[in-house]
């Protein structure tokens, strides 16, 4: 089972992200999947927690995940060094920054940074990152298909935000594909 762990902050969209992946992985990826938040004081700008399990065979576990193979970080003040703890051994940590230096001395080999709000800004003129995450998730892990993905956004969003949304998930994902990333 692939577990992620989405961190950011009320209104940046981390459940929408884990619940796009998850309903991409089960309609459009032939996998199973489960997509669900946890809420601390629910307010935009608190720290949100999303979690998203996919697997091939159905999932029973409803748990929140502990043991992550991917940690997806929305907001980059919300990142901690104790994640590293929680990383299942090959897992891998995205984190949003403008600024992937400062994570190069923490660690090069677990930790993938990736201007996400640069893209968000460019095509849809705000700083809301959630697709552009996905792209890079997608990028770094392959675990569903692109195609998959952007399915996933025309299934959650109206038309004229799905394709921008879309242009968003493609862009990211071929930045990390491309290694332009931070």
């Amino acid at each position: 089972m692939i577990e992620i762990r989405w961190h950011g902050r009320g209104g940046q969209g981390s459940f929408t992200a884990s619940r796009i992946l998850g309903a991409a992985a089960s309609l459009y990826g032939n996998k199973y999947s489960l997509a669900f938040p946890s809420f601390g004081p629910e307010r935009r700008g608190a720290p949100i927690t999303a979690f998203t399990k996919i697997d091939d065979t159905k999932i029973r576990d409803r748990s929140e995940i502990k043991h992550c193979d991917y940690i997806v970080v929305l907001d980059e003040t919300l990142f901690t060094p104790s994640f590293f703890q929680d990383l299942k051994p090959g897992g891998r940590i995205l984190i949003n920054t403008a600024w992937g230096e400062r994570y190069k001395e923490i660690s090069q080999d677990l930790i993938v940074t990736f201007d996400a709000e640069a893209i968000a800004q460019e095509i849809l003129g705000k700083p809301v990152t959630n697709t552009a995450m996905i792209g890079a998730l997608l990028g770094i892990s392959e675990i569903i298909p692109i195609e998959a993905g952007a399915e996933g956004i025309n299934n959650e969003f109206s038309p004229i935000l799905a394709e921008k949304n879309i242009r968003v998930l493609k862009k990211a994902y071929e930045m990390i594909k491309g290694g332009g990333y931070a």
